[in-house]
């Protein structure tokens, strides 16, 4: 990192220790949805970052993926602007597994982890991000390996009996950048609505990286006999130009087009004593690759995916604690030119007790899971969390579970000429363990976490002589160790406004398994380290928001990254990579140089 930038964290520093403090403190009366077992946020005893709408709404980010590479221990490795294509790792791991949910419902494609981000909605629908790190298999079964991130939809806002239409963003940037958004709500006595529409495009940054992206969200909430129903529907499509975005980076002439589809029911049943949420969606995902852009007849592949689920999780609240468990069933089936034709139906059940005791500052939950694939095999997956109140503010926890990866049908049965798939992998297995403590005070929160992986079954594509196909195979064994560390400091501007300045680091250590093979093609480059310093500012109706990101990478190789917001009102500038750098996040992709975004922003307060 540069002299100036640790310059710039000082002054910062001395700069925010000189403000007034504040004692608001919220966060332990969030219920966090994600472990699908209501509990308070003080109850989780495990490693979770939530990210609530008001942090996004004064964050630098525009986009989910830029907000998420904003977390410690998160890894967005993007191809371009505007998240428009990029993979999502959590502690290392693979882009395959990490587990994406939207209310709750499973975003995992069977055909790859390349399309996890596909159904990335824009912020302004976000109500807050729920992030759990670590294993959660037992709670959501296969895909999340490493972890998941459940992103919570805002409900709906309006005067009632009359329609609103905002417009959302209407902004221009570098690279003939544009975007637009708007919504339109309206409530009723008996029902609520609202519809959003967004786009943004660019001609790209350099050669065949143009893109145009757009969104379609719709979530209708009314009464049933008084169980609330929520209703969500969603359609993504992006086509982009895929300068050596995969291949190689002399593959400058690819192009892909995806489109993620989402309708969704869903309700909450509630006694004295028991939660229930029963969930039904439809999940579609589509995907065309073209080698050469204006040459399809050389090679193109067209991959079609759908999955209905229905999903049922419960909470039942006794004097021995709390007891969570829960029931999922789900057709999947994909047809494409390249990987054929299959079918394939999984079943998940889990099921989760909270004890409590010495006058609940000791928590005990143990757990398991017990999945099922028509075309695999039976799995079960047993763990269990600890936590200790030391007091209201401080606790110690620890937990251990087992993981697991199934193949996706990439893996099983792709081919072309470099590369094939393999019908025998097994499984990936992991068994993860984790120790923390969180301290979340009047002024300050602080949390740590040591964490340790034992993977086995690994997937890679590898070959024995540099003129053979890759092939994907299970190579074996790897272990994976680190820590992290986050802090948080608020303080109040001289208009009573809060703020706040976080800092995050982490560190990993992964066996390089790769000294065994003569050639590997998805080689370990994870994030060895990665550390993130975050300035939000309000002072009546200007904001501040910067970050600042530095990451050394596995290979040896490291970049930071310096990213501004200021805004005044509904009027707004963005400025990323404002030093310039000249880096890249994965397969040697360039990411762009200093560009610039300026708009018009509507708020909600």
């Amino acid at each position: 990192m540069k002299v100036n930038i640790f310059a710039l964290l000082f002054f910062t520093l001395q700069l925010l220790f000189s403000q007034q403090t504040t004692s608001n403190q919220v966060l332990d009366e969030v219920v966090v949805s994600s472990s699908k077992i209501n509990l308070p946020f003080s109850k989780n005893f495990r490693t979770i970052k939530i990210i609530s709408s008001k942090e996004i709404a004064i964050s630098s980010a525009s986009n989910v993926s830029d907000l998420l590479q904003q977390t410690v221990g998160i890894d967005i490795r993007k191809r371009g602007v505007s998240g428009t294509q990029g993979d999502l790792y959590i502690r290392g791991g693979g882009f395959d597994q990490t587990l994406l949910l939207i209310d709750g419902m499973k975003m995992d494609d069977a055909q790859t982890g390349h399309h996890t981000l596909n159904m990335i909605l824009p912020l302004y629908l976000i109500e807050r991000i729920e992030i759990i790190k670590g294993p959660a298999a037992r709670i959501f079964g296969q895909n999340a390996f490493n972890g998941a991130i459940n992103i919570v939809t805002k409900e709906i806002e309006s005067q009632k009996g009359k329609r609103n239409i905002n417009i959302r963003e209407l902004s221009f940037g570098s690279y003939s950048q544009k975007n637009f958004a708007l919504s339109s709500s309206i409530l009723k006595e008996k029902i609520k609505s609202i519809f959003s529409f967004s786009t943004n495009k660019s001609d790209g940054y350099r050669h065949n990286t143009d893109f145009k992206n757009t969104n379609y969200f719709n979530k209708t909430s009314f009464k049933i006999n008084k169980y609330p129903i929520d209703l969500i529907s969603s359609f993504s499509e992006r086509k982009f130009g895929a300068n050596g975005f995969y291949a190689s980076p002399s593959a400058t002439e690819q192009y892909e087009e995806t489109q993620a589809s989402l309708l969704g029911i869903s309700t909450v049943i509630k006694s004295e004593n028991l939660i229930i949420k029963p969930r039904l969606y439809w999940k579609r995902g589509q995907d065309m690759y073209i080698y050469i852009r204006d040459n399809p007849s050389v090679y193109r592949n067209l991959h079609k995916t759908n999955k209905v689920s229905a999903e049922i999780s419960a909470s039942y609240f006794s004097n021995f604690g709390v007891t969570g468990f829960g029931l999922d069933l789900s057709s999947v089936n994909i047809t494409s030119n390249n990987l054929g034709e299959h079918n394939r139906i999984t079943a998940n059940v889990f099921l989760d007790h909270t004890f409590e005791f010495f006058d609940d500052k000791l928590s005990i939950s143990p757990g398991f899971a017990i999945s099922y694939f028509s075309d695999l095999s039976f799995h079960s997956f047993p763990g269990i969390d600890l936590g200790y109140h030391l007091s209201s503010d401080f606790k110690l926890y620890s937990n251990v579970g087992k993981t697991y990866r199934i193949p996706t049908y990439t893996d099983l049965y792709y081919s072309d000429r470099t590369t094939i798939g393999n019908e025998n992998l097994n499984p990936e297995q992991a068994t993860s363990t984790e120790l923390g403590f969180k301290y979340n005070g009047s002024q300050f929160d602080l949390s740590a976490a040591l964490f340790s992986r034992k993977s086995k079954n690994i997937i890679d594509y590898v070959k024995v002589n540099e003129s053979d196909l890759w092939k994907a195979t299970n190579i074996g064994s790897l272990n994976t160790t680190g820590f992290e560390l986050d802090f948080r400091y608020r303080f109040l501007s001289n208009d009573l406004s809060v703020n706040t300045f976080s800092l995050g680091y982490s560190n990993l250590k992964d066996d390089n398994y790769v000294s065994n093979i003569n050639y590997s093609k998805y080689s370990l480059n994870s994030l060895k380290s990665h550390f993130i310093s975050k300035l939000n500012y309000n002072y009546k109706k200007t904001f501040f928001s910067t970050v600042f990101k530095y990451a050394q990478r596995s290979d040896g190789s490291n970049y930071s990254v310096l990213d501004s917001r200021l805004s005044y009102k509904s009027v707004f500038v963005s400025v990323n990579n404002i030093l310039d750098v000249e880096y890249s996040e994965t397969n040697l992709v360039p990411m762009p140089g200093r560009n610039v975004l300026l708009g018009l922003l509507y708020r909600i307060n």
